[in-house]
């Protein structure tokens, strides 16, 4: 079971044992339960736009997606930045700021978000640094805040699976148009655009799939 890390609670002084236990025991069932097959099914949906060629995974976490994918595509080399480093990654990892992505201009065929940019502040600036790195495609797996109770739903899911590994929760979530109105703006023109991802089992779909997620390919103009 992962244990949640210090530095969250530290924001919670007032946080009872009994609480940090029983959230501790939600992310240990949101991990039995969701993780794995999250992964396996992002592998697969991501692994179908990503071919033989470079991959610079932005905010890579782990690495067990882009480990997943990389085996099952001969000829497809993965690495990641990030900026909070785990202590145990599956593909190499670098630090990087948060803003400026550590690579040249067009120095890899691909750089991949996978629900990363709502961790930001203002997704503009990582999507500008992907679109100066890539010389192929910018893949992206986020949320669309859409449909009733959509943030909070978002907000929930972000909490119990992110908060254990002390990463930023900004809950910067776009609706659908917001996203489209970015690309649009940044010259990336939409090749592929997927929202039933089957990611959550019956009857959690019901809730937690919805219209919430995304995948989307994108190709510099």
């Amino acid at each position: 079971m992962v244990q949640p890390d210090i530095r969250y609670f530290a924001d919670f002084p007032t946080m009872t044992t009994k609480t940090i236990n029983l959230f501790t025991a939600i992310s240990g069932l949101h991990n039995y339960l969701v993780s794995d097959r999250r992964a396996r099914v992002l592998a697969e949906c991501l692994g179908t736009l990503l071919h033989a060629g470079s991959v610079l995974d932005v905010g890579c976490g782990d690495g067990t997606i882009d480990a997943l994918i990389q085996d099952a595509t001969p000829g497809l080399v993965l690495r990641g930045v990030d900026v909070l480093i785990r202590p145990e990654t599956r593909i190499p990892v670098s630090p990087f700021d948060g803003r400026t992505l550590p690579v040249g201009d067009k120095s890899v065929d691909t750089v991949l978000f996978v629900d990363v940019l709502h961790h930001t502040d203002d997704p503009m600036v990582l999507l500008r640094e992907a679109k100066r790195a890539a010389r192929k495609s910018v893949v992206i797996k986020d949320h669309t805040a859409d449909g009733p109770l959509a943030r909070p739903t978002l907000r929930f899911m972000d909490w119990v699976g992110n908060a254990p590994h002390g990463v930023a929760l900004p809950y910067n979530y776009w609706p659908e148009a917001r996203w489209r109105c970015a690309f649009e703006e940044l010259g990336l023109s939409i090749t592929f655009w997927e929202r039933k991802l089957r990611l959550y089992p019956f009857p959690a779909s019901l809730v937690f799939e919805r219209r919430l997620h995304f995948i989307a390919e994108l190709k510099p103009d």
